[in-house]
């Protein structure tokens, strides 16, 4: 991790940064386990952001006017956090259509999650299924 998404880990608050941590974790291990190639790890809009060629880019962050919360963002282009909502309703909470609320003083749904970042990671390799392919 560079010096930059060192210090913008470092500047969230405790339980924002484990659980933001946590999630960098899963994204890089979901990249490795299906083989997804280099992945991108930089700041975008002063947030930690994760590409790779066969997806969609993910962003994660805490906002201090949400502080009870994390947030992962999504392409609000693409069929992504609609095909999360019909997955997840009752589970996880969403705004809009590029984000998926997480509170910070909760564990992670991890397999849930890790399905959603999954399907985020693959995009460009199922975004003409329906439902993504679910």
């Amino acid at each position: 991790m560079d010096n930059n998404l060192t210090f913008t880990f470092d500047g969230y608050p405790p339980a924002a940064r484990q659980q933001l941590l946590q999630l960098r974790q899963l994204i890089l291990a979901l990249v490795s386990e299906l083989d997804l190639g280099p992945c991108e790890e930089s700041l975008k809009w002063g947030e930690p952001s994760y590409a790779v060629k066969s997806g969609s880019p993910i962003r994660i962050g805490w906002k201090e006017k949400h502080p009870h919360q994390v947030s992962v963002f999504f392409n609000c282009n693409t069929r992504l956090v609609s095909t999360f909502r019909e997955l997840y309703s009752g589970l996880l909470q969403f705004e809009g259509n590029r984000e998926l609320l997480l509170p910070v003083h909760q564990p992670l749904p991890e397999n849930a999650i890790k399905h959603c970042l999954q399907l985020a990671l693959t995009y460009k390799k199922i975004k003409h299924l329906p439902l993504l392919g679910c």
